[in-house]
């Protein structure tokens, strides 16, 4: 029963938790348009992130990015690439007690991130374009792929480029 009622504790708490833009921010006076390539440059993670499916998790979010930029005409480059993007990952295990009105406290454990992105002029090693995102960690690798693409998809709304028909 303690069991069932943390899972749906967990549930509840994911579900009332959605993604949260943190911020989104461009630079002035930016043509995106002259911008055809984009490639990653570095990855800076922090926090709780020591775990066996972390390089599995970075490569589901550098695929969701890949699959926005490229709805938006960008083709990714190994070598000069006209936008560097830069990601920042901070994971937090965080604890939180139920409702004190219900008849079981229970305490929920989980994991939250915040995803950053910097997106840097490589001519000019500018920052253009910068946007951050928090959610909630799923444990199942299906679901971290589909909150992945909602969440890119969401901050990538934000984006200064629109998606090509």
């Amino acid at each position: 029963m303690k069991n069932v009622a943390c899972l749906l504790f967990l549930f509840a708490l994911a579900s009332c938790s959605p993604m949260k833009i943190s911020y989104t921010k461009s630079a002035d006076a930016i043509d995106f348009t002259r911008y055809k390539t984009f490639g990653f440059y570095e990855l800076k993670a922090s926090g709780d992130t020591i775990t066996k499916n972390f390089t599995e998790r970075t490569n589901i979010l550098k695929s969701a990015i890949i699959d926005e930029m490229n709805k938006r005409g960008y083709a990714q480059s190994l070598t000069h690439p006209d936008l560097l993007i830069n990601i920042g990952i901070v994971v937090r295990e965080q604890s939180q007690l139920s409702q004190p009105s219900s008849p079981v406290n229970i305490l929920g454990l989980y994991r939250e991130a915040a995803v950053s992105l910097d997106f840097i002029d490589a001519a000019e090693n500018k920052t253009v374009w910068k946007g951050s995102i928090t959610g909630i960690v799923p444990s199942k690798k299906s679901s971290a792929e589909k909150q992945t693409e909602l969440g890119m998809k969401k901050l990538f709304e934000r984006y200064p480029v629109e998606i090509k028909q």
